[in-house]
């Protein structure tokens, strides 16, 4: 286990991990934020500091499991969002924290959704990055229409023939290539960060948990998730990406519909990770709704 790796026991008695990157600019006000990868199934160092969130916020990284140093789940029901959701309980109630700020990006967002359905006084901010809206039960064709709109880039060609076979493979090692070819999509420019920050994608998706997030999550469970979230009353923040053309920009304002204090912030010449596009961007935005 990496040095600065801590672990936690969750609600079944699993040991998890965590990391805690501390402020460099302390402030007892300003509660830790707890960050949600996602992927799903992807390792937590993808997330790296979020742009330098770090500077003023102590950051709470966790592995979920069967990713970085948490181990698999004993079922694959322990992947489902639902059950992540729980996890992240077990970890609050860890670090002793009586209310505190969650984070989330990606398919992680679900999880995050699914903790503030019945954990919502826990929370003083919900951050929302780049979200899909599977759980809304809607997939808007935006991101489609933004990936079309780039076919003038040298990456796109091999990108679009990467991106539409992805959904015929069932072999994971294939599936990694093809996701290494789509990349570029995900980013609002193919530069040297964007590429370095691609070039981790490979060697952190678990394919277990990838494939279990979805799984045992009936329509019932979706709604009544829906349900809980009318009555969450802690500020939400969703953040898009005028160029992600992963999730595109619709399911943001369609998660943030889905709770009665949400606001939508896009942004431009930003893709699916806003803190490699633009951190100088991106961590003001969070910065200043986590300080409302």
């Amino acid at each position: 286990m990496p040095h600065n790796t801590s672990q936690y026991v969750s609600y079944d008695g699993a040991n998890l991990a965590y990391r805690v990157l501390k402020a460099r600019e302390p402030d007892a006000d300003r509660p830790p934020v707890i960050c949600l990868a996602g992927g799903p199934g992807r390792d937590a160092a993808y997330l790296g500091t979020l742009g330098g969130l770090d500077a003023r916020h102590t950051l709470v990284v966790p592995d979920s499991r069967g990713t970085g140093a948490s181990p698999p789940a004993p079922t694959p029901s322990g992947y489902a969002f639902p059950a992540l959701a729980e996890d992240v309980e077990s970890l609050r109630a860890h670090l002793g924290l009586d209310r505190f700020a969650l984070l989330a990006h990606d398919a992680a967002c679900a999880t995050a959704q699914a903790y503030a359905a019945l954990y919502a006084h826990r929370l003083t901010h919900l951050v929302l990055v780049t979200p899909g809206s599977r759980l809304q039960g809607e997939l808007p064709g935006d991101a489609e229409e933004i990936f079309e709109s780039r076919a003038n880039e040298d990456w796109w060609v091999d990108a679009y023939v990467a991106a539409h076979s992805l959904p015929d493979t069932h072999d994971f090692a294939e599936a990694r290539a093809l996701l290494r070819r789509a990349a570029p999509l995900a980013y609002a420019r193919w530069d040297a960060p964007q590429q370095a920050h691609a070039a981790t994608e490979d060697h952190q998706l678990h394919p277990v948990p990838r494939i279990a997030f979805w799984q045992g999550v009936d329509d019932a469970t979706r709604r009544a998730v829906l349900d809980h979230l009318r009555a969450a009353t802690c500020p939400v923040l969703v953040v898009t990406g005028d160029r992600d053309a992963v999730t595109g920009m619709r399911a943001g304002e369609l998660v943030a519909a889905s709770f009665p204090r949400a606001t939508v912030r896009p942004l431009y010449d930003v893709g699916h990770y806003p803190w490699v596009d633009e951190p100088e961007m991106f961590r003001p935005v969070v910065e200043q709704f986590l300080a409302s």
